[in-house]
């Protein structure tokens, strides 16, 4: 009975750290991003150092972020995911990222919408759009329809 212990064990343990390593394989967050990997930072850095009036939340990618998906575009595959500056104010200042699996290209799509828009109006008729990153058409279309996905975006 010993025996069959120590193999549930080992079998427990090794399930336990596989179970673990699937929950991580995919599951990165926008806010996770630059701490996971320095060539991350480096490639992001390289996008925003360009840009003027960057938000700070949006320079250093922390805010409020779900799970990223991967995605493929023109036969190359991304990590794209939406990051907010804070929950409250999601609907209003809210960044779309995309990350390529090499790590050699960001992009990103800022989106503002004015702070009290009545309920009634269409969040999507009163926004601002700005890329970074210098996305072309087909990058610039993975952004949108990333935020497209968003329930409360109409």
């Amino acid at each position: 009975m010993n025996v069959s212990l120590k193999t549930l064990a080992a079998a427990l343990l090794l399930g336990g750290s596989a179970m673990a390593m699937a929950a991580n394989d995919g599951q990165t967050r926008v806010n996770e991003l630059l701490n996971s990997d320095p060539q991350y930072r480096e490639t992001w850095q390289g996008v925003v150092k360009k840009e003027e009036r960057l938000p700070e939340w949006v320079m250093n990618l922390s805010g409020d972020a779900e799970q990223m998906n991967a995605v493929e575009e023109d036969g190359d595959k991304y990590l794209v995911g939406p990051l907010c500056e804070s929950q409250a104010t999601c609907l209003n200042k809210r960044l779309i990222v995309a990350v390529s699996f090499d790590k050699d290209d960001a992009y990103g799509m800022l989106v503002e919408v004015p702070a009290g828009l009545p309920a009634d109006k269409s969040p999507t008729r009163h926004a601002t759009y700005r890329f970074l990153g210098k996305p072309d058409e087909g990058m610039q279309n993975l952004l949108m329809e990333q935020l497209k996905k968003d329930p409360k975006w109409y």
